[in-house]
């Protein structure tokens, strides 16, 4: 986010004077847009539901009073994208796995073998990480916390007993995602004029 430059800068005293001038007009935009999200909730389906979909459904259904349709979607994949992003990165032990499947599409094998397999070079050399596993199992529990959030870039994680001698199998598929188009259809509408010109501008501006 950028700065303002020295000549945009205003005391707060004015600031506020002028957002009080406003106010009416930014209350009665909101409503507009509550009033058209009314009309349209009924319209609104989506390809694939995304988390918190009572949530998206209505801001999908307010969104083109003010901005044309798959704004909202496409802004909120984004943002939970990267979100998903920063987990991966915080964590070890996900981001070991992700770096492993930038090189492969599939890797098979057994928590110790996994174990091994992350012993193999790079900045997550087992015992180098102060929180890093210390056994097999410890691993295969950090990977069925973090499936979730591996699954949102694209690497799936299945664990399975297999063979005669039921051995615990580590399937990794990587898939590659990126942030969803948008994928809401409805009937298109036209923009609340009075909504959108005061949130495509500053709404301070209303003001002047």
């Amino acid at each position: 986010m950028g700065s303002l430059a020295d000549e945009q800068r205003r005391p707060e005293a004015e600031l506020w004077r002028k957002f009080e001038l406003a106010r009416p007009r930014i209350l009665g935009a909101l409503l507009d847009a509550v009033a058209h999200g009314l009309r349209m909730r009924d319209r609104i389906q989506f390809a694939r539901l995304p988390r918190m979909a009572d949530f998206a459904r209505w801001a999908a259904s307010c969104e083109t009073a003010l901005w044309s349709p798959g704004t909202f979607r496409m802004a909120y994949d984004v943002k939970r994208h990267r979100a998903v992003e920063d987990a991966v990165d915080s964590d070890p032990v996900s981001a070991c796995v992700r770096r492993i499947m930038a090189k492969q599409a599939r890797w098979v094998g057994t928590a110790s073998e996994l174990l091994a397999a992350t012993a193999d070079g790079g900045d997550y050399l087992a015992g180098r990480v102060v929180d890093w596993p210390k056994n097999p199992r410890a691993l295969a529990g950090r990977l069925r916390r973090s499936q979730a959030f591996l699954r949102a870039l694209g690497i799936e994680i299945t664990f399975n007993r297999e063979g005669r001698d039921g051995n615990r199998i580590i399937r990794l598929i990587s898939r590659a995602v990126s942030p969803s188009a948008p994928s809401v259809s409805s009937v298109t509408a036209e923009p609340s004029l009075s909504a959108a010109e005061l949130f495509r501008s500053n709404p301070c501006a209303a003001a002047r």
